[in-house]
C-alpha cells in the first residue's frame, strides 16, 4: 500500500518518538487509554455510549427547533491538537439536524486578497443568521496556535490577535450570538495511534496533511502556544470549555452535554442530558492537568 507522504508518520514512529510513547502504542490492549493520567483505563462501553447519545441527540434536535422558533444564533467553536477529534465531534452534534440550518465552516488557507484583509473579516461572513448553528472546525484561533508554530505568523501579528480577540467575541455575545468555545485535548501516544490508523486507512488518507506530519515534531512548541492561547483568551463572556479526548465516546456526550446545558431551549429534558463528568470536561486548569 502506497502511504502518503511517503509513510513519514511511521517513518517517525519508528525513528523519532519518545521511546516511552512508543512503548505505550506497541503495548496496548484494544480499548485501552495510553494516557496514564486519564481518569479512566478503557473506552466507554459502546451500549452505554449510544444509549446516551440518542437521548442527547434528542435534546439537539428540540434545540434547533428552539433556534429556528426564537431566531436563536449558536456558533461553536472547535479547536484542539490535530486528531483530538474534531470532526467527529461535530458530527455527532449535527447528524439529525436539518443540515441547511447547522453548517460546517472548515476554511483552508487564506487566499492573497484575505491575508491583505482584517484578519477577522472572512470569518465573521459565516457567523449564524437567525435560526442557524455554526460549528467551525477550526477558527480564527489558528493564528494563536497553528501560525505561531509553523512561523506562518509575525509575533507582532500574533500579539494583534490576543489584544483584539476578547473585544470581538465580547461584540459577538452582546449582538446575541450564543458563542461556545471547545478545545479537545488529547495525549501524545494516542494522537500519534491515531495518525498511524489514518496513515493505513484508505479512507481516511485524506484527513493527513504536511501540517499534521511536521506537527508530530513540534509537540511541546504547541504545548506552549495552546497554554498561551487559553490563558490570554479565557473571558467571563466567552469561556473555554476543554474536554480531554483520549476517549472519544466520553469527550463526545460531554462536548454536547456543555452546550446543551447552557441554552434555555424548549421542552428540554434535564434528565435526558445527564452530568457533565468533571474530570472530562472543565475550564483550562483541565488542560494544564
Amino acid at each position: 500500500m502506497d502511504l502518503p507522504f511517503d509513510g513519514a508518520i511511521s517513518a517517525f514512529f519508528n525513528n523519532e518518538a519518545p521511546d516511552t510513547i512508543r512503548c505505550a502504542i506497541k503495548d496496548a490492549k484494544k480499548g485501552e487509554i495510553l494516557n496514564k493520567n486519564y481518569p479512566y483505563s478503557d473506552r466507554m462501553p459502546r451500549k452505554a455510549y449510544k444509549k446516551d447519545l440518542a437521548a442527547l441527540q434528542i435534546e439537539l434536535v428540540k434545540m434547533k427547533t428552539w433556534a429556528r422558533e426564537t431566531g436563536a444564533r449558536v456558533a461553536i467553536v472547535f479547536e484542539g491538537r490535530d486528531a483530538a477529534g474534531k470532526g467527529g465531534t461535530i458530527k455527532r452534534f449535527r447528524e439529525n439536524l436539518n443540515p441547511r440550518g447547522a453548517k460546517v465552516v472548515a476554511l483552508s488557507k487564506p487566499s492573497d486578497t484575505e491575508q491583505s484583509q482584517w484578519y477577522f473579516q472572512r470569518y465573521i461572513d459565516h457567523l449564524p443568521a437567525a435560526g442557524d448553528i455554526t460549528f467551525f472546525d477550526r477558527s480564527w484561533y489558528n493564528r494563536g496556535v497553528v501560525e505561531h508554530v509553523f512561523d506562518f505568523c509575525t509575533p507582532r501579528q500574533r500579539q494583534h490577535f490576543f489584544n483584539q480577540v476578547p473585544e470581538v467575541e465580547k461584540m459577538l455575545v452582546e449582538d446575541g450570538i450564543h458563542l461556545f468555545k471547545i478545545w479537545l485535548t488529547v495525549g501524545r501516544a494516542e494522537q500519534l495511534r491515531r495518525f498511524l490508523a489514518r496513515e493505513r486507512d484508505p479512507l481516511k488518507q485524506w484527513k493527513l496533511s504536511w501540517i499534521d506530519v511536521e506537527g508530530l515534531k513540534r509537540w511541546d512548541g504547541y504545548s506552549e502556544a495552546i497554554h498561551e492561547t487559553l490563558t490570554k483568551t479565557h473571558s467571563a463572556h466567552a469561556p473555554w470549555t476543554v474536554v480531554r479526548s483520549d476517549d472519544k465516546r466520553r469527550a463526545r456526550l460531554n462536548a454536547i452535554r456543555s452546550v446543551l446545558t447552557q441554552l434555555d431551549y424548549s421542552r428540554k429534558k434535564t434528565k435526558a442530558l445527564g452530568q457533565i463528568d468533571p474530570e472530562i470536561c472543565g475550564g483550562p486548569d483541565l488542560w494544564d492537568a
